[in-house]
């Protein structure tokens, strides 16, 4: 029985191999930012991308969804979008003399929400509970939402016109925030070479989704020691107390630092999760979440969080 679940897990590692390469192949010169896609989809968390216009975050959205296989929708987050076109609506039906709930976009498996900051809070709140629970509540009624649920959200930097600052509520919804930046210039020129189409639609490394929820069963079963809790603990506590951070890291914070953690412990081939993983992972999970006392400080904070707290 050990010898088949060791066979079982090794062809879910290799299949998720497989998909890691082809996303790394279809998006030049970025495997930081396909790596920590795929650990805020293996650790059950959302992602949100926050760069300008260009640099390839609907494209890396809709690869991570066809190399694993999963149904894919996009929202383009306009002035005029509405909650009811995201979560869909009750339309009364005069020959059963009831209502029959019409599901929105969001019922998909990844739902690119794309720029996101465009619209205005009402509509960005109608994504909260989704994220965080799964589910979603019209006229009275709760629904819910398929398994695996990825939310991937774009942003332009909100010093562009047209933009909504997302609320502190919205931005702790999501796991990590990661930024594209810009390729080298070989890859580039590889890219206009080929019009921006290098490999064509990508074949699905999963037949179905069973294989990513066992893998997400893995992850989230990681060993983690006593020491490594301990760890966590005082990056968070620290975060409090800190200078320079009028408010400091959340208790949801911390799940999602360690969950981020387990995820890139599993991909870097490993049964349990060490100090490394944390901080591999801690400005991307922790940088959105903090108030700095000045503004854009974020990740130079949380480089200096990570150097003042001692390992142990």
């Amino acid at each position: 029985m050990q010898a088949s679940t060791d066979t079982s897990q090794n062809f879910l590692r290799a299949e998720l191999q497989k998909a890691l390469y082809d996303c790394n192949r279809q998006i030049l010169g970025n495997p930081h930012a396909v790596k920590f896609a795929f650990i805020a989809f293996l650790a059950g968390g959302h992602l949100l991308i926050e760069d300008l216009p260009g640099l390839g975050k609907t494209t890396l959205a809709r690869t991570l969804a066809e190399s694993l296989g999963l149904a894919f929708k996009r929202i383009q987050f306009t002035a005029d979008l509405l909650p009811s076109d995201i979560l869909g609506v009750s339309v009364y039906d005069p020959d059963r003399r009831r209502f029959e709930f019409h599901p929105g976009a969001v019922f998909t498996s990844i739902l690119l929400a794309d720029e996101i900051n465009r619209a205005p809070p009402r509509t960005q709140s109608a994504l909260l509970e989704a994220m965080a629970e799964r589910q979603v509540s019209v006229d009275g009624s709760t629904h819910s939402l398929p398994e695996p649920f990825f939310v991937i959200a774009t942003q332009n930097p909100t010093d562009l016109s047209g933009t909504f600052p997302l609320p502190d509520s919205q931005l702790d919804r999501f796991m990590l925030r990661i930024s594209m930046g810009y390729i080298s210039a070989d890859q580039e020129r590889a890219l206009l070479k080929s019009s921006g189409n290098l490999h064509g639609t990508l074949s699905a490394a999963f037949e179905d989704a069973v294989g990513l929820i066992e893998i997400r069963r893995q992850v989230a079963a990681l060993h983690a020691s006593d020491a490594l809790i301990d760890y966590v603990q005082r990056l968070i506590a620290q975060s409090r107390q800190f200078t320079g951070v009028r408010v400091g890291l959340s208790p949801r914070a911390g799940i999602s630092l360690l969950a981020a953690g387990k995820a890139h412990a599993y991909l870097d081939g490993r049964d349990f999760v060490n100090a490394n993983d944390i901080q591999a992972v801690f400005i991307e999970a922790a940088a959105h979440r903090l108030h700095p006392a000045v503004d854009g400080k974020n990740r130079e904070l949380c480089a200096a969080l990570l150097k003042a707290v001692p390992i142990d």
